[in-house]
């Protein structure tokens, strides 16, 4: 059974030296990584609990398997990690950079992302559930096929991402850029649409809608839906 490490702050050099001196993964519970220098280290199977990680650089480190839980990572820097597999919830991520980490089969769960920067990342079977991700940046992702609960991408860069068959269960699109995003075969009928213009519905040709919805647009060509 790993022991808990409990209410301590954490340089490099100290992990260093824990890490080497222990075969199992560890689990830390309220402590403080703040603005370290945490890059490829291999933290593979660690679990956090309600630790802080603000503006730490996790770049190439190696964090398959990771457990986050209510964990506060605010402009933490997590490019080219490997975060294969890895478990968010409850987290603060907001404003995170995740350039070209490798995200297969990582799940965020009650995740703040607002601002966050996903650029060329790989993440094949990533899933996002019940999070904000105002403003963030997802080019070329795929969610074909998911079931999307409760995602607010609200104002976020989805150009390219591929939406096809894609059930939307509440969240937002409001006002987000779809520059050749695809939605054919997706049901959009729960998610909020605001901001959207007829000039700027082409990229959900295919995609089904409420009648709410389609009034909704129709309205805005000066016409009454009776």
């Amino acid at each position: 059974m790993t022991d808990v490490i409990a209410d301590q702050t954490w340089s490099r050099a100290e992990l260093q030296a824990h890490l080497q001196g222990h075969d199992t993964p560890p689990h830390f519970e309220r402590c403080h990584f703040d603005e370290a220098d945490l890059s490829r280290l291999d933290l593979r199977g660690a679990q956090f609990t309600l630790c802080s990680f603000a503006e730490t650089s996790f770049d190439r480190a190696q964090l398959a398997d990771t457990r986050w839980t209510g964990c506060r990572a605010r402009q933490a820097d997590f490019g080219l990690a490997d975060l294969t597999n890895a478990r968010f919830q409850d987290c603060d991520l907001n404003n995170t950079q995740w350039a070209r980490a490798k995200l297969a089969s990582a799940l965020f769960t009650g995740v703040k992302l607002t601002g966050a920067h996903f650029g060329e990342v790989s993440a094949l079977g990533v899933v996002f559930k019940d999070s904000l991700l105002v403003d963030a940046h997802l080019r070329g992702l795929s969610f074909r096929k998911q079931t999307l609960e409760q995602l607010d991408f609200s104002e976020a860069d989805l150009s390219g991402c591929d939406f096809r068959e894609t059930v939307f269960e509440g969240g937002s699109l409001r006002n987000a850029h779809l520059k050749l995003a695809r939605f054919e075969g997706a049901d959009l009928r729960e998610v909020d649409l605001g901001g959207l213009r007829l000039a700027n519905a082409a990229p959900f040709k295919g995609a089904t809608i409420s009648h709410r919805q389609a009034a909704s647009l129709v309205e805005e060509l000066g016409l009454r839906v009776v």
